[in-house]
């Protein structure tokens, strides 16, 4: 007689289970506890309400409904004893009994049993003082970098550390602050192992064991690996990595060695056993077990199950598995893959509609719901995990290209998914077996996995026109949905020249990509346009996928910045074409701009028109042949420290990335005031301005009038370079000119200067037969006047490794500004400060901010017409140069809600009394009006509501008989200087942060 059975869980694989389960003659219902939209009256299969955590109603529930068999699909409810508690109420329940689900709800637990039965598995030692566990981690012989919170934590509790720092502050989170809960009161920290992670299943009567075919998850979220982990974005099976000796092998040392140790212990293990495997140069070994079939693994093992379920569950529990084997489908795979909510695994939206479904069936495809549920007659989302898509075809290509295809038909705003389930198993199955390409030095392998690595980079710099996914024959691009009427293409390529020299010996790769995009897209904004996407090409003779990794992650971050498509490139390994560890790049962007904007405007160009200089951020990317000869003759070389506090070498200092000028200055050349734009690229000054320019007309530019870099200083003196050989070869400081109508030159001035360095720097002239296009005076003067600094120090607003980015807001003389600098030039310091905003130009601050080599910006509010307009602006300047924190140094602007909101916990200000007593302006006034005899100043950050913000620091001074507003303030003053700095510091070393409801929080 048919009977009833209830699953116990709501995700994907519980879905799973009562589907195969369903499939029985012996099964006549299916009841799924708490279920979700995809078991929800679904033929046999149907939802309960029953609460699950309550096994007396669970107990009372099977009676009521006749069930005869509880299947536990999750962790909690195992480790609860949900399997002793249905046993003991006389109800048959797959699973172990909370004793033997040790061996998944306490790591320490399993670690021990491992040595105790001589499993293989990596060195550990396990913890519950968060002191002694970060001493182990700096003294093992070993790498000590895993860390795991020894208690149940949603398949969450891992951390894989990069370094030893990164180690104790994973023990600090799960132990100190409590980010997995009473999870983490016991921590294990294991060896770091390397290999191919594999999934190992079986059944369990306690005595025999039946392996399942194993299976691989991908745990990261993104393809190629990528982002941040999951519960599992998608699985297959099998996997043909593990030959069948090597499953027996696993199956001899470890499933089965487990099973029998436990049952040595008294402690029988019944039901599904996981073990999740490394493939070590050693052999295998264990990472961890779970104590149920894995999610999403279950979604690809069961349908590969020839055998019924509920057979091989009863087989289970009446010890007979032995003469029960169950038998699988040999002739096929299956590819499973999760579509999960946007924002997951971090928070995500719920309720939105989900389509496409029944399309998906149609194709013969499974779909297994997991956070789903039923709204109005809608299946909507409810969790981060939505929903699997399972194929099972003959092989793991076809299944994960049909398993894609359902995808792509299943529908909801926000869908993350990955397209390259499978992706080492297919590389593994295509390898030949005899003469192969890799053979010869090219490793497709290792191109595919560069590819995968690269694909969210380029996906990340998609826009209006484009998608910028990576992997088709060729990129589209379409100019009407860009917003262009009547468009001409503008087109440019360009190289990085022996500046790569550079980067190869100081193997430094992060920022030669910008400069390949900044040459080819600022070349295009001589004609006006707008760049719209870019192609790269890599040049290799061996691939390294590290390295090209890190150059295309950074022409994809340049081509975000310059607001540009990465639509595609080529890769090309060509074995004795390059030395090993050299490389080649060239770059070409496509851009656009209406017919009628086009530049240069040569027929408007007249006498005493103004040139407009825009500072470049050094070298650029030109002339390096020149610098690494004088290198050479030189008494340094590229790992020289330079600069006073040696916090930069010579290499890294000449690696500066050219800069981007698209978005800044694009507005400014569609404005209709700007005549010409000139890149100075190749050929220095003297050739780049006058392709710009009418025969009949040059340029006179005075050298004193910009900022000459101090690097241009020190290759004039040390390579004894004429004025005219600087002139022709580098850039001098100026990355770009502009040419504009006398009378307009303030406000084009005024508009550059909202985002870059810019300065009025010469004028055009008629030119005279025979003379030169370019004349420059001073500019021997210039150089000699920099000389001195270039001794003495080097640019100090470089970034510096592991300091925190700290943005400065000034409104006047920055007296607070002066204090912040000279703390964040110590080498003891937690923060750099990179960036100066003021919302008025001509001030104090700015200049003390130069003076200091900071760069400045000026955003003037009067410019917007609100305040959240404004602050827009200066969010982009923000970003613009990565800012992490924010202080106010006198800053007399009320910065609007909405920035506030977003910069939560990453702005200081200080305010000049004790908070919370004495807010608003005039508080020194306040302070003598209310005769108290202390005041003092307050750091704290900042809240929507003025001088709200939770407090950082605060530093008393005495209230003097006799004081007034002017002497009271003064002494107040000295006190500021001393406490910003230090709440500057407590923040930057994460001494100090907020917390939900803007709660302090002290380390």
């Amino acid at each position: 007689m048919a009977e009833r059975v209830l699953v116990v869980g709501s995700g994907g694989r519980e879905h799973a289970l009562a589907w195969k389960l369903a499939q029985s003659p012996h099964v006549k219902h299916v009841f799924v506890a708490p279920g979700n939209a995809g078991t929800a009256d679904n033929g046999k299969i149907s939802n309960s309400a029953v609460p699950v955590s309550d096994h007396a109603a669970v107990a009372q529930f099977c009676r009521d409904q006749d069930i005869r068999l509880v299947v536990v699909g999750p962790e909690v409810p195992l480790a609860a004893g949900i399997v002793d508690d249905l046993t003991a109420a006389g109800i048959k329940c797959f699973g172990p009994t909370a004793k033997a689900a040790q061996l998944e709800s306490s790591k320490s637990f399993t670690k021990a049993f491992l040595d105790r039965h001589e499993i293989p598995t990596a060195r550990w030692k396990s913890f519950t003082d968060p002191k002694a566990a970060c001493a182990f981690i700096n003294s093992a012989t070993f790498p000590a970098l895993v860390v795991k919170a020894s208690g149940l934590a949603a398949g969450k509790g891992v951390i894989v550390a990069s370094s030893k720092e990164e180690a104790c502050r994973a023990v600090t989170e799960i132990m100190q602050d409590k980010s997995f809960g009473t999870a983490g009161e016991t921590v294990v920290v294991e060896e770091l192992l390397e290999g191919e992670e594999i999934s190992c299943l079986c059944f369990s009567d306690g005595v025999t064991i039946a392996p399942m075919p194993p299976a691989q998850d991908h745990k990261r979220l993104m393809d190629g690996d990528e982002g941040p982990n999951t519960g599992g974005m998608g699985a297959y099976s099998p996997a043909p990595q593990i030959s069948k000796d090597l499953l027996q092998k696993i199956r001899e040392t470890v499933l089965q060695k487990t099973v029998d140790g436990m049952r040595k212990e008294g402690v029988p293990y019944v039901g599904v056993l996981y073990a999740g495997l490394m493939l070590t140069k050693d052999g295998p070994k264990v990472l961890e077990f779970n104590c149920r079939f894995g999610d999403p693994e279950c979604q690809v093992i069961l349908p590969l199950l020839r055998s019924d379920l509920y057979e091989v569950m009863q087989a289970v529990l009446s010890r007979r598995l032995a003469s029960s084997m169950p038998a699988w489908r040999e002739d096929s795979a299956a590819v499973t893959v999760v579509m999960a909510s946007q924002g997951y695994p971090g928070t995500y939206p719920k309720g939105l509609e989900i389509t496409g479904l029944a399309k998906a069936r149609q194709l013969g495809l499974e779909v297994f719901h997991a956070g789903t549920a039923l709204k109005d007659g809608r299946v909507v989302t409810s969790g981060g995990r939505v929903l699997t898509v399972t194929a099972i075809k003959e092989d793991l290509p076809a299944a994960l290209q049909a398993a894609n295809l359902g995808v792509a038909a299943i529908h909801f705003q926000g869908a993350i998914f990955r397209r390259d389930i499978g992706h080492r198993a297919i590389a593994f199955l295509r390898q030949s077996r005899g003469l192969t390409y890799k053979n010869s030095g090219v490793d497709i392998e290792a191109g595919n996995t560069l590819v995968q690595k690269i694909k969210p980079f380029a996906a990340a710099t998609s826009r209006s026109g484009c998608n910028a996914e990576l992997g088709g024959f060729a990129g589209l691009f379409d100019l009407k949905a860009a917003g262009y009427r009547d468009p001409i293409l503008v087109s440019g390529t360009d190289g990085v020249g022996t500046k790569l020299k550079i980067a190869q010996e100081c193997q430094k790769h992060d920022t030669i990509g910008q400069d390949l995009v900044a040459m080819c897209v600022n070349d295009i904004l001589a004609q006006g346009a707008e760049p719209l996407f870019f192609l790269d090409y890599f040049a290799c003779g061996k691939l390294d996928v590290d390295v090209a990794q890190g150059v295309i992650a950074g022409i994809a971050d340049a081509c975000r910045k310059a607001g540009c498509a990465l639509l595609g490139g080529e890769t090309a390994e060509m074995p004795g074409m390059y030395p090993p560890g050299e490389y080649d790049l060239a770059g070409f962007a496509v851009g656009a701009v209406e017919r009628g904007q086009m530049l240069p405007q040569l027929d408007r160009i007249t006498e005493g028109d103004v040139v407009i200089g825009v500072a470049s951020s050094g070298v650029h990317s030109n002339g390096f042949s020149l610098v690494r000869k004088i290198v050479e003759k030189s008494s340094l070389d590229f790992s020289s420290r330079v600069g006073v506090s040696g916090d930069q070498t010579l290499g890294e200092l000449l690696l500066t990335p050219t800069k981007l000028y698209s978005k800044t200055l694009l507005p400014v050349l569609r404005s209709g005031h700007v005549k010409a734009y000139a890149h100075i690229t190749g050929g220095g000054l003297l050739e780049n301005i006058p392709r710009v320019l009418p025969d009949s007309l040059g340029v006179v530019l005075d050298a004193l009038t910009w900022k000459i870099p101090e690097i241009f200083c020190w290759l004039h003196k040390e390579g004894n370079l004429s004025e005219e050989e600087m002139a022709r070869t580098f850039n001098c400081g100026l990355g770009a000119v502009l040419v504009v109508q006398k009378d307009m030159a303030q406000q084009v001035l005024r508009d550059i200067q909202g985002h870059e360095t810019a300065w009025l720097i010469g004028k055009v002239v008629p030119l005279q037969k025979g003379s030169d296009s370019v004349k420059v005076l001073n500019l021997h003067r210039a150089l000699q006047a920099n000389r001195s600094l270039c001794v003495q120090s080097h640019i100090q607003g470089k970034i510096q490794t592991g300091k925190m980015k700290v943005a400065v807001l000034i409104s006047g003389t920055g007296t607070n500004l002066e204090a912040l600098i000279n703390s964040t030039k110590k080498d003891t310091s937690y923060a750099q400060i990179v960036l100066v905003i003021s919302n008025k130009p001509g001030v104090e601050g700015l200049r003390k901010a130069e003076r200091a080599g900071i760069p400045t910006r000026v955003v003037e509010h009067t410019r917007y017409q609100s305040r959240t307009e404004f602050d827009s602006a200066v969010d982009k300047v923000l970003e613009e140069f990565s800012v992490e924190l924010i202080c106010l140094a006198g800053f007399m602007r009320i910065l609007s809600g909405p920035f506030v909101k977003k910069w939560e916990g990453k702005i200081l200000n200080i305010h000049p009394s004790l908070l919370p007593s004495f807010k608003g302006a005039h508080a020194h006034k306040l302070v003598l009006q209310a005769g108290v005899r202390v005041t003092g100043c307050t750091v704290h950050f900042v809240a929507e509501e003025v001088d709200a913000g939770a407090i950082i620091f605060q530093e008393a001074v005495p209230v003097k008989l006799g004081d007034t507003e002017a002497t009271l303030a003064e002494r107040v003053k000295e006190a500021e200087h001393r406490a910003f700095p230090a709440a500057l510091q407590l923040v930057a070393s994460g001494a100090v942060r907020v917390g939900e409801a803007g709660k302090i929080y002290w380390k």
